[in-house]
């Protein structure tokens, strides 16, 4: 499970929207949602609605609270998040969940963290440019120290590399030279994995770029409250039911955008005939795409919904 949240910028005085962290449009009243996104099914899980001026991880806990009831107390093998949701309150609750196995948060490099980092001397490089790392550490204000995964990248051979550089240390050559990812886990693969499945995060911040270019999400906006996050309810949904025929009808490696769709399969021109006590559906489709487009009918005749979300 990833989670995240988003920035919906408003342009008006609508309930919930108020001004607060908006990198895009400073100034501007905005709403601030949590979003829980399952990646084996690429499906939305869970979403709420906040206010502009919520902190990124306000109401964590009563968010995954209700995400893993509307799962019906499925297991989460692993939850990954960005340095948001960094902090002592998401950890206590993710490690006294037992319905959370895993978690791997990236970490906020404050001060203590950046110290943590460049005294570490056991580098292990596992492949050009990047090395890997991983210690303990203990903030002053955590009951108890935790692993922390780090990953330097050398920018002189990889220019577009992640991360940040070690700003205590502005003079020191050496640490102008990396960029920096630091991660907080209770996983136990090496520092190696543990950064390779976070990376796989960034397909959800793509299903956040698609539910707002594709499904207009952050369009969705009324007056009441209650009204838009409804509204945003119903744009989920529809975006796990074009999720899930992307899967099972079209079972293409490919996912195609919203765009392609229409052009594709939903906007075609057609029309009706009575044939007898029978109507005919005659759709205007060239030569070559109507057994394709056959096929389709067939697979959505065999699909079988509870197979899918099968654990």
């Amino acid at each position: 499970m990833d989670i995240d949240s988003s920035i919906f910028t408003r342009y008006g005085n609508q309930q919930g929207s108020k001004r607060g962290y908006n990198p895009q449009k400073p100034g501007r009243n905005s709403h601030h949602p949590l979003l829980a996104f399952i990646e084996e099914t690429r499906m939305v899980a869970n979403f709420w609605l906040r206010s502009g001026n919520a902190y990124t991880s306000n109401n964590f806990q009563g968010f995954l609270s209700d995400t893993i009831e509307k799962l019906n107390g499925k297991n989460i093998g692993l939850l990954r998040a960005d340095s948001g949701f960094y902090g002592k309150e998401v950890f206590d609750y993710l490690e006294e969940n037992e319905l959370v196995s895993s978690y791997i948060i990236a970490a906020r490099q404050y001060k203590p963290i950046q110290q943590k980092v460049a005294g570490h001397t056991h580098w292990i490089k596992v492949s050009k440019g990047i090395e890997v790392g991983e210690t303990t550490y203990q903030s002053p204000l955590w009951d108890k120290p935790r692993r922390l995964v780090m990953v330097r990248q050398l920018i002189a051979e990889r220019p577009n590399a992640t991360g940040k550089s070690l700003k205590l240390f502005e003079q020191e050559g050496i640490y102008n030279n990396y960029r920096y990812s630091c991660f907080i886990t209770n996983l136990a693969l090496p520092p190696l994995q543990v950064w390779n499945l976070y990376k796989q995060r960034a397909n959800c911040e793509n299903r956040i770029k698609e539910l707002k270019y594709d499904f207009g999400a952050d369009n969705f906006n009324l007056k009441n409250f209650d009204a838009t996050e409804a509204a945003l309810n119903w744009v989920m949904m529809a975006y796990n039911f074009i999720s899930l025929f992307r899967q099972v009808v079209l079972n293409t490696k490919v996912e195609q955008r919203m765009k392609t769709l229409r052009y594709k399969v939903f906007a075609i021109g057609g029309y009706v005939i009575k044939n007898g006590n029978h109507r005919i559906l005659k759709l205007s489709l060239a030569m070559k795409r109507r057994e394709w487009f056959s096929g389709l009918w067939y697979s959505n005749k065999t699909f079988e919904f509870p197979v899918l979300l099968k654990t």
